[in-house]
């Protein structure tokens, strides 16, 4: 990636970021229709970024009509397969030659670490491309057994203009699991970045641009929930939605396709994931590293993260203390530090949602084991809470900060009840050496992805998604992705011969 690695050269190449703040539109950077813009802000700061556009239903109009024409007349969505991988390749090798700039822009915008922004989300990010990128001339259409003497062909289709609604905690890794799919099926995108987080969408727009997608294919609309997300929903010119964030908004996409065009929605959505481990299971310090990284990888703030841990009572304390051992690498603070893996929280009001859960460990007599201090409205450090019963807000609510909660089990059981008792099923854990243990907790547990012995999320060619009110109608990820972003059509040929005169 880069030979930058102290928090001085990184502070150095933040200092003199040159931040994208209008929208994206028919290939070019353009202000809100209305003028108005709104503040970005550096989440460990509190200062000014800059003013973005503050895109309305107006600019969403603009930009679907855009895409739609470059749709229509197949500058991307008719091109050969091969040189549309071609241009994608081309993107991935430019966001690879600017990784340094894009990690410490992440950085900077979103509160993350950069060490993780460095060593994970740019690296995947271009993984992700370039994956999807290799896919475009590998995926085969079929032929149907419909006898001698019919031709049945069954092939993809783009579905057409899509509307790509990004969160706030990974904002380039998530632009990557969406456009990669849709821009390889032929689709034309409009990408909305969260509000708190989108300076690094703009920078990859000109990176786009710069490797060659036309215009009109790829756009940014920048801006508010509700002004800009929601004229996505309801526009009767998209075709279909992928949006990654809370359930409670998700729930609303299936609202506005109902209240439009029937678009297909694509939701992945939040998660209560619990980590099981299991008395027998095999050196602590291993089972605990991994706890600590899924309960505080990017703060918690991950709809994957561990936030529930379910230890068999006989092996609690030694695991904790174990817990304790792996913390001590966990330091908080400066996130362009990359000693810190534990940076700022993304905004001030979420910062104060994360404290009313400790507020309510504390009014609910609960122990914290480790942690349990904030800093400067905006750092909360990896906390640790004992004795979290079924029935707390703790146990049953999306926490989305670096808070771990402990419940005991006696019997395997049990222990499949206290996994399985929460709206969510996005992700989970299993921590045994028993095989038999291992599989059935792994097809028992009602969740997308279950790790056995460690935390993880599988890599690019695996689907992610959640069962229950984690997720809806598809799979980020793999080969399964690109269903979402196409149509099938039969072609039904007769080949009869006909018969003699």
């Amino acid at each position: 990636m880069s030979d930058v690695h102290t928090f001085e050269d990184y502070a150095a190449i933040a200092k003199h970021l040159n931040f994208q703040s209008r929208a994206f539109i028919n290939g070019a950077f353009c202000d809100a229709l209305s003028g108005e813009t709104f503040a970005s802000l550096n989440p460990a700061t509190g200062a000014v970024l800059a003013q973005v556009a503050a895109c309305g239903k107006a600019d969403v109009d603009v930009a679907v009509q855009a895409a739609k024409a470059a749709f229509d007349d197949g500058r991307w969505s008719r091109l050969h397969p091969s040189d549309r991988k071609a241009v994608l390749m081309r993107f991935a090798q430019l966001m690879e030659d600017n990784a340094t700039e894009l990690s410490v822009l992440e950085s900077v915008d979103s509160g993350k670490p950069v060490g993780e922004c460095v060593g994970v989300d740019i690296p995947e990010t271009i993984k992700t491309i370039r994956w999807h990128a290799e896919l475009i001339d590998k995926i085969y259409d079929t032929t149907a057994p419909a006898g001698p003497n019919v031709l049945a062909l069954v092939s993809r289709e783009a579905i057409g203009v899509v509307g790509l609604v990004l969160p706030w905690n990974f904002p380039l890794l998530m632009l990557a699991w969406k456009i990669g799919p849709a821009l390889a099926a032929g689709c034309s995108v409009i990408v909305k970045p969260a509000e708190l987080t989108t300076l690094s969408t703009l920078r990859v727009a000109e990176l786009a641009q710069e490797a060659g997608i036309p215009a009109g294919v790829f756009n940014v609309v920048t801006g508010s929930g509700k002004d800009a997300g929601e004229p996505i929903g309801l526009h009767p010119e998209v075709d279909m939605v992928s949006f990654t964030g809370s359930t409670v908004t998700g729930k609303r996409f299936l609202r506005y396709a109902a209240d439009s065009n029937l678009k297909r929605i694509v939701l992945e959505c939040g998660g209560k994931n619990p980590a099981v481990v299991l008395g027998d299971a095999e050196d602590l310090d291993a089972v605990a590293a991994h706890v600590v990284n899924g309960a505080f990888w990017n703060m918690g703030e991950n709809c994957s993260a561990t936030s529930r841990l379910i230890v068999q009572a006989s092996i609690k304390d030694k695991l904790l203390e174990a817990v304790g051992r792996a913390l001590e690498a966990w330091k908080t603070g400066d996130p362009l530090d990359p000693a810190n893996k534990i940076g700022a929280l993304v905004s001030c009001g979420h910062f104060e949602k994360v404290n009313s859960y400790l507020e309510q460990a504390k009014a609910d007599g609960c122990k914290f084991a480790f942690g349990g201090r904030t800093y400067g409205g905006a750092f909360v450090e990896p906390t640790v809470v004992e004795g979290v019963t079924p029935q707390s807000r703790l146990f049953r609510e999306e926490i989305f900060g670096p808070i771990l909660c402990v419940t005991t089990f006696d019997t395997v059981p049990e222990a499949v009840a206290l996994a399985n008792d929460t709206v969510y099923g996005l992700a989970a854990s299993v921590y045994t050496a028993n095989q038999r243990h291992a599989m059935k907790l792994a097809r028992e547990i009602r969740a997308g992805t279950v790790t056995v012995n460690c935390f993880g999320e599988g890599d690019v060619s695996t689907p992610f998604g959640g069962f229950k009110e984690s997720g809806f109608g598809g799979r980020d990820k793999s080969i399964h992705a690109h269903d979402q972003y196409t149509e099938l059509k039969t072609v039904w040929i007769d080949i009869t011969e006909p018969a003699a005169e």
